[in-house]
């Protein structure tokens, strides 16, 4: 099996922290220079229309785009390590988080970063003003993870999940943007130190 990926960019992070996080390994990781626009080429977009990374080829030459399909397929390949949740109700929960997460931080962090850096103003328009509305929203979420965790060890309570990698790997990105965990946000400084101390955060 292949993933295509950079190596820099949160997404792929997320796949590779949830490999690691249960223990597989047999993976072949080809780079994708996104700025150089490889990710645009007929070839690449034979693997994925929309030109994203990550891409998982699998050996019978078939391709799954986007990290929650593709953390999806190793969750239902492997018994190892449930991180999409065990029953019914700790796999609504999970899901809840993760969309939570997906949607009011990760994603305004992305948009945060796309319209204020430039960096594909070769291929879009940045508009500044909804760069600094993304930044608001990273911020407000960011309290709101600070208020949550003082009362649970992770967003799952003792469950570390997906969801947690989702929110790792969206506040080290966020180093870009320039926003980080402030003093007022003792719970989430815990919780960022004890994910970050985890194995899988130098995937």
């Amino acid at each position: 099996m292949k993933i295509y990926e950079m190596q820099i960019a949160p997404n792929p992070r997320r796949v590779r922290m949830f490999l690691a996080e249960k223990g597989i390994t047999n993976i072949e990781f080809i780079q994708v220079d996104l700025q150089k626009g490889e990710n645009l080429t007929s070839d690449f977009k034979q693997k994925n229309p929309f030109g994203k990374v990550p891409v998982l080829e699998l050996d019978d030459g078939q391709c799954i785009s986007e990290t929650i399909a593709i953390c999806r397929y190793f969750e239902e390949s492997s018994s190892e390590n449930k991180l999409m949740g065990e029953s019914p109700i700790e796999k609504a929960h999970i899901d809840m988080w993760q969309r939570w997460v997906e949607f009011f931080f990760f994603m305004p962090t992305g948009m945060c970063f796309q319209h204020s850096s430039g960096y594909f103003k070769d291929r879009m328009n940045p508009i500044k003003e909804w760069g600094e509305e993304c930044r608001t929203q990273v911020e407000k979420f960011m309290h709101h993870m600070n208020k949550h965790l003082e009362d649970n060890t992770y967003l799952l309570g003792d469950k570390f999940s997906i969801a947690d990698i989702t929110a790792l790997c969206t506040i080290d990105f966020n180093r870009v943007n320039q926003i980080s965990i402030t003093q007022e946000q003792p719970h989430l400084k815990r919780w960022y130190d004890e994910v970050s101390a985890r194995p899988s955060a130098k995937a």
